[in-house]
């Protein structure tokens, strides 16, 4: 597709990092209004709360790249710091235990944040997935069939070149974005607080585990080799996880009759 949004000179905007970008700011902008209006969070208190969500989203998502290949990353440490590799569910497993800390610390009623945090995480995923496919990376298998999407710019990650391939990250896109207004309709009548964060996981992972099968990039590792991936064993515990929550808090709900 086109990895480089625009360049003058020697200034260049790559699409992967101005989508990433474009999906922070419109993210901060609704977990903002949303703290203020439902739990009267300051902008000062928003700031800090994005900042190490960055911090540790950028951190979680490289250090879980080792599980790809351990024997590149301990011979090429150096290779932790490059500008590729980065995995989705890193950043999420390490931003869960600082979302928790951060709403525990600064008395923010914790399942309905996280409510709020779901949507945030669609904004954020839903325009990064749709950098990937820009940047060519993420990208699918060859196919035969009339969606297939072919990247020719030699500077994509895709491969091969000039060959159709599962448009895979346009169709996670779709599925994020779906997720989302899902969770915005479900909003005003959740049975319980909690409900939208535990619904987010249990339908991503669920969607993930599935467009797994359609992914190229076969280098990403595997549990059980060409039948079972990482990302696709973390989607299996995190349903697992996720669903154990959701019976438990609707059950709790429906004992104490609201």
């Amino acid at each position: 597709m086109h990895p480089v949004l625009f360049q003058i000179g020697d200034f260049t905007i790559y699409s992967y990092g101005f989508c990433i970008a474009l999906g922070a700011v419109l993210g901060f902008t609704y977990m903002a209004w949303q703290g203020k209006k439902q739990f009267g969070l300051t902008l000062d208190q928003s700031n800090s709360l994005f900042l190490l969500l960055v911090t540790g989203g950028v951190v979680g998502g490289k250090l879980f790249t080792i599980f790809e290949n351990p024997l590149h990353y301990l011979r090429h440490p150096a290779a932790l710091v490059s500008g590729s590799g980065f995995v989705f569910y890193g950043s999420l497993l390490t931003c869960v235990p600082i979302m928790l800390w951060f709403f525990k610390r600064h008395r923010v009623p914790v399942w309905a944040m996280l409510d709020v945090m779901a949507v945030v995480t669609c904004i954020v995923h839903g325009f990064g997935r749709i950098g990937c496919f820009m940047a060519g990376c993420c990208y699918g298998l060859p196919t035969d069939g009339w969606w297939g999407v072919m990247f020719t710019d030699p500077a994509c990650q895709a491969e091969p070149l000039n060959t159709p391939l599962h448009p895979t990250q346009l169709l996670e896109a779709a599925w994020i974005f779906a997720i989302m207004t899902s969770l915005l309709i479900l909003k005003q009548r959740k049975a319980f607080d909690g409900q939208l964060f535990l619904l987010y996981l249990i339908l991503y992972a669920a969607g993930r585990g599935v467009l797994e099968l359609l992914r190229g990039d076969l280098e990403r590792g595997f549990i059980i080799e060409n039948y079972l991936s990482i990302s696709q064993f973390i989607s299996l515990l995190v349903i697992g996880v996720a669903l154990y929550f959701y019976l438990t808090k609707r059950k709790i709900n429906l004992l104490s009759g609201q």
